[in-house]
């Protein structure tokens, strides 16, 4: 069978999340869970019976100690454990996040030791020869800075802002690469559309301040970094939605402009050019006929989403008109049984490479997640990792599917 061939230096890699593996949060998040456990277990058939996998997490769903990130992968501890992983599976790049909370516990005072951890894990990455992406947030907050409003507060952009300064000045001399903000819009919708995260306030307006400070503050953030690293490459990790019709009808046509616009563009086009590439963050298509949701479902993976890797093709053609470097830098799947991960890896894979092909400028790929972890309000009851951990050990083992992975890393091809 012929190989597809990716471009020299091309990144592998994988995505973590701070407060999804790291363990022993104290935030917005944890005091968030440890409120909100008993009653996430008790609606949890209620929330999740249209999931056709219900019943092989039910037994986790319906225990609230599922919803307390409490230790998560202790990889606060087991970093190094972790990047020998990595560098088993030939990756040679890792995304991970920065936690606010431990960095500035209270306002205006900053935690050495912790940066002095986080200064380690970047300079043991650099050891084994694997490229750091920091995230500098990834949606937890300090206690101090919720209580006050969180991303919807007037002064939210520039205490960000200081927050990007104490980091990158402390850090910078060993990171190239920093993604200011995790999908801003996903945060936000959760939190003040549906009312279903952390604080849980139903409102349009104040979904819109969220948006609109995020905005700002991810623009002073790129402002900080330039003027201390010039060449530092600086981007958010976007959640983009492939909005598809099934007829170009007038009705089908409105409906994906207003889509795309709303939820793919809007962030994007606000930050401008103050971005250098444009992290991609894709896992699913929303089909349109006459409405939303009218996906064909043929294949779902754990969590419900319809199995179609090849969305990601589209996804990338839609990001062409920014004329930006994109990294893809969260695809993946929840799949306990790496069945659908053995397939959808290098299903995705060959659409991305359709889309080099095709003219984008694609320059890494960031499978989520490296690990099984914390799900947010899900818990862990999904497995989204290429390494597989036991909760009541922490023993990783490595999946099938991460062996293939590993294999396409090492030598930049995929068996087509």
């Amino acid at each position: 069978m012929p190989k597809l061939e990716f471009p020299e230096g091309f990144l592998w890699g994988a995505a973590t999340a701070s407060h999804q593996i790291e363990g022993g949060q104290h935030n917005d998040w944890s005091e968030w869970e440890a409120a909100n456990a008993e009653r996430l277990a008790a609606e949890s058939e209620a929330s999740f019976r249209w999931n056709p996998n219900w019943k092989k997490f039910e037994k986790e769903a319906i225990d609230p100690a599922n919803y307390l990130s409490g230790i998560a992968c202790d990889s606060w501890n087991r970093y190094e454990e972790d990047f020998d992983i990595l560098s088993e599976l030939h990756l040679k790049a890792y995304r991970f996040s920065i936690e606010w909370s431990r960095i500035e516990p209270e306002e205006g005072v900053f935690d050495e030791t912790a940066i002095d951890r986080y200064r380690q894990m970047i300079r043991s990455l650099r050891a084994r020869g694997i490229e750091p992406f920091v995230t500098l947030w990834h949606w937890t907050l300090p206690l101090w800075l919720s209580e006050r409003g969180g991303t919807t507060a007037s002064d939210f952009p520039e205490r960000f802002r200081i927050y990007t300064e104490k980091i990158v000045s402390s850090l910078g001399n060993d990171v190239k690469f920093w993604i200011t903000l995790n999908e801003p819009d996903v945060v936000s919708s959760h939190a003040y559309m549906k009312g279903a995260w952390p604080p849980q306030k139903k409102s349009v307006r104040l979904f819109l301040k969220s948006i609109h400070r995020l905005i700002d503050a991810h623009r002073l953030a790129y402002a900080t970094i330039k003027e201390n690293f010039p060449e530092a490459q600086i981007g958010i990790a976007k959640h983009q939605v492939v909005f598809e019709m099934v007829r170009p009808t007038p009705v089908n046509r409105a409906l994906k402009a207003a889509a795309d616009y709303g939820w793919n563009l809007y962030f994007l086009n606000r930050i401008g050019k103050h971005q250098d590439f444009i992290g991609l963050n894709h896992y699913n298509r929303n089909v349109i006929d006459n409405g939303f949701g009218k996906n064909p479902n043929e294949r779902q993976t754990d969590f419900g989403w319809e199995f179609h890797p090849e969305s990601i093709y589209q996804a990338l053609m839609e990001l062409r008109r920014y004329g930006k470097p994109i990294y893809i830098t969260e695809n993946g799947l929840a799949d306990a049984s790496d069945e659908l991960r053995r397939e959808f890896i290098p299903r995705a894979l060959a659409a991305m490479h359709h889309a080099i092909a095709d003219g984008v400028d694609v320059r890494g790929y960031f499978y989520w997640s490296l690990l099984d972890n914390f799900e947010w309000d899900k818990g862990y009851w999904l497995r989204f990792g290429l390494v597989a951990v036991d909760r009541t050990t922490q023993g990783r083992a490595i999946r099938e599917s991460a062996r293939a992975y590993a294999r396409i890393a090492e030598t930049n091809t995929l068996e087509s």
